[in-house]
């Protein structure tokens, strides 16, 4: 076995962590007898030779050896072994990156040529996985079909190969991966895919095995999302309840205990936790491909999930709710149905669906409110413990395992079937407050009572409006505990953000204090985070004078705009900040510099027309920012649409993300904005939210699109009335 190991001089190749002379060790490892070490092998080649998906020169030194490995009957968990080889070899590259190199952590790059050797040593040798397909192991039965589909140079070989296996395998996650590898064939090959289609829609509706019918289904969509039926949300939901009706607990299979830890061991635990006690844990994936092949038919993604929702089985409501998490993200729709389901699993026993359900919520904001009767019951129901948290106390960063529900006992006391701990009702809470519902601001009061209180809590005082007034004095109390070290920012800011929400005049010497005492350590941000909350003061804030005035020479233009805006609303004349904000709209200084002191001006209006000059350079600014920025206070000063309008138009197209601020001034704009009606008709027409990513989301997302909406609408309502 690996015969020629030594003849290769490995210290002359590398890896992520530098010379490969441990490859050896790591191939040895791969064939021990010791299960322990054979994942530390695994780790190793994944965490060094294969790191994030890089092929080095060593990558390539190692395929001879892992073939050999996967050929050799003796060696254990040679599935690890297919799927490591299948990555390593699975990556594509258009005719452009193929000419260019890859960079890698450490600086250097990696030749593109290295993953097409990679592909093409493996293919050569992928032969070996054809005799795999009935290996008596069915950890390898389960990697190789999707290694055939990825790497043999035979694709109509492999396709009858792997419709002939799937009339004898017994397997179910065998059966389904044979199935999902023939609709990958069908998708890297069109002169395949027809006939690939029409054999997938006969097995969706002849295999007698409701799994198989719906991965079956899952395909024909991916490969074919144009033919998908119209009835695909009753005939996807017989098949659920034809699953749960049919499927039952399978024995886990063998687990490393006392071994020492690894990431790929660490990823094997987190996927058996998840899949225990689930009787069909594969429906998700299936449910997951179908959802991508659905895409934007949003109507019918919202009805499938609708009824998972109200599934007597509790593991198709949660998987409900992570596929309705992706869908929600991106996609504009009726979701108020989706949301009270949601909440309605807030009261199940079982405390991962409670999880799932809070996790969902607390990103809602405003979608959130037809949850919150659920919300404010389960908190209501909350043992009498304390709330607000354990992530290491304010200012220590987001909470870590922040949302869930991990009790378990009497109701009413800790731990009943739907009682809320510590880090669940900080979720539900969170859900609800930034629902805008009052019912939070007693529970907020409770949490800023306690010791800890989690970061999130003090900004979702945001929509609470003037309920939350009564808040005033526990942050007050709070912020004169907080030191003036180096962890000031972390610790003050959300402090100074919910005071600047409630307009808590009342903390203004506690706000002088961080003002007054922050430390050189994030000082700028300190200062105009304090500043920021003077300003909400207003004149309430006029013992702050002195300072915001010495403020306003500062070498920072954030804290120097934010002492303007602050000194403008506590005596409202633009004598002081006018001269000050013009100086930080200089063609030469950074689009930061000028959008800042653009967004004060825009904040005084019409007492600031005298900083109209200034103004108007920034329209040609190459910045779109800092374009927005100047149009929008030009308007906002002058009152004048003439210049500042065909700049927020393009804008518009430019830069998404720039929509929010735009739509907010197309609103003020009213009719003198009318030519903008079309732009703003096409963004309420359109299915994707404006801000949408693919494979990444932010906490305000949703909140944002859903912002844009309420202004685009607004703007139109104004310019219709405007009409007449």
């Amino acid at each position: 076995m690996l015969t020629g190991i030594e003849e290769v001089d490995w210290a002359s190749l590398g890896h992520a962590y530098g010379p490969a002379d441990d490859v050896p060790e790591l191939l040895r490892g791969l064939a021990s007898a010791d299960p322990a070490e054979r994942e530390a092998a695994l780790d190793g080649m994944y965490g060094a030779v294969h790191h994030q998906g890089d092929v080095y020169d060593s990558t390539l030194a190692c395929i001879p050896f892992l073939l050999e490995l996967v050929a050799d009957p003796g060696v254990q968990d040679r599935g690890c072994i297919v799927e490591l080889l299948t990555s390593i070899g699975g990556i594509e590259l258009d005719d452009e990156e193929e000419m260019t190199e890859h960079p890698c952590d450490d600086g250097e790059f990696i030749p593109a040529a290295n993953y097409a050797m990679a592909a093409a040593a493996i293919a050569a040798g992928s032969d070996v996985f054809l005799g795999l397909v009935a290996d008596p192991d069915p950890e390898v039965r389960l990697a190789v079909p999707c290694a055939l589909a990825s790497l043999h140079p035979e694709p109509s070989l492999v396709l009858t190969l792997l419709r002939e296996r799937l009339t004898v395998e017994r397997d179910t996650e065998v059966r389904l991966a044979l199935v999902a590898a023939v609709g990958q064939i069908a998708l890297r090959h069109a002169s395949l895919r027809a006939e690939t289609v029409d054999w997938l829609g006969w097995l969706a509706r002849a295999a007698q095995d409701p799994g198989l019918r719906l991965a079956a289904l899952a395909q024909q969509a991916r490969c074919a999302p144009g033919e998908i039926s119209d009835d695909v949300v009753p005939w996807v939901t017989a098949l659920l309840e034809e699953i749960r009706t049919t499927s039952v607990s399978g024995a886990g299979g063998e687990t490393l205990r006392g071994a020492a830890p690894t990431f790929i061991g660490q990823v094997r635990e987190l996927l058996e936790e998840h899949a225990d006690g689930r009787p069909a844990p594969w429906t998700e994936e299936l449910l997951r491909t179908l959802h991508a092949a659905l895409d934007d038919r949003v109507d019918d993604r919202i009805a499938l999930i609708l009824a998972q929702l109200r599934s007597p089985d509790r593991w198709q409501r949660s998987d409900a709710i992570w596929l309705c998490g992706g869908l929600i993200r991106v996609w504009r729709g009726r979701y108020e149905e989706v949301v009270r389901l949601v909440g309605d699993q807030l009261h199940d026993p079982e405390p991962r669906l409670r999880e799932a359900a809070a996790s969902f919520l607390e990103r809602l904001f405003e979608l959130g409110a037809p949850a919150a009767d659920a919300l404010a019951a389960r908190l209501a129901r909350s043992s009498p413990g304390p709330v607000g948290g354990s992530d290491g106390g304010l200012g220590d960063g987001p909470g870590i395992g922040s949302v869930g529900g991990l009790d378990t006992g009497p109701v009413g006391g800790p731990g009943g079937p739907g009682a809320v701990g510590r880090s669940g009702r900080d979720g539900a809470l969170i859900a609800l407050a930034r629902a805008g519902d009052v019912r939070a601001v007693p529970l907020l009061a409770r949490a800023l009572e306690e010791d800890e209180v989690r970061r999130e809590l003090l900004y979702a005082t945001d929509g609470l409006g003037p309920a939350a007034a009564g808040l005033a004095p526990l942050l007050r109390r709070r912020l004169a505990r907080v030191g003036l070290d180096e962890r000031l920012y972390d610790r003050a800011a959300p402090l100074l953000h919910a005071l600047a929400a409630v307009r808590g005049a009342q903390a203004l010497p506690e706000v002088l204090r961080i003002l007054r005492g922050a430390p050189a350590n994030r000082r700028d941000r300190v200062r105009e985070a304090a500043l920021r909350t003077l300003a909400a003061f207003g004149p309430a804030a006029r013992e702050a004078v002195p300072d915001l005035r010495e403020l306003l020479a500062d070498g920072s233009a954030a804290v120097s705009t934010a002492a303007a805006g602050a000194l403008w609303a506590v005596e409202e004349d633009p004598a002081e900040v006018l001269p000050v904000l013009e100086r930080w709209l200089r063609p030469d200084l950074p689009g930061a510099d000028r959008c800042a002191a653009a967004r004060v001006l825009g904040g005084i209006g019409p007492s600031a027309a005298p900083a109209a000059p200034a103004l108007r350079p920034a329209l040609g600014s190459r910045d779109p920012w800092v374009r927005v920025r100047a149009a929008a206070a030009l308007w906002r000063v002058t009152g004048e649409t003439e210049e500042a309008l065909p700049v927020l138009l393009a804008a518009w197209e430019e830069d998404r993300h720039a929509r929010v601020d735009i739509a907010e001034c197309l609103a003020e704009m009213g009719p003198a904005a009318s030519e903008a009606q079309l732009v703003l008709f096409t963004e309420l027409t359109r299915r994707r939210r404006h801000n949408a990513r693919e494979g990444a989301s932010g906490t305000y997302d949703i909140h944002l699109d859903e912002k844009l909406l309420t202004l685009c609408r607004a703007a139109l309502a104004r310019m219709e009335r405007g009409a007449y």
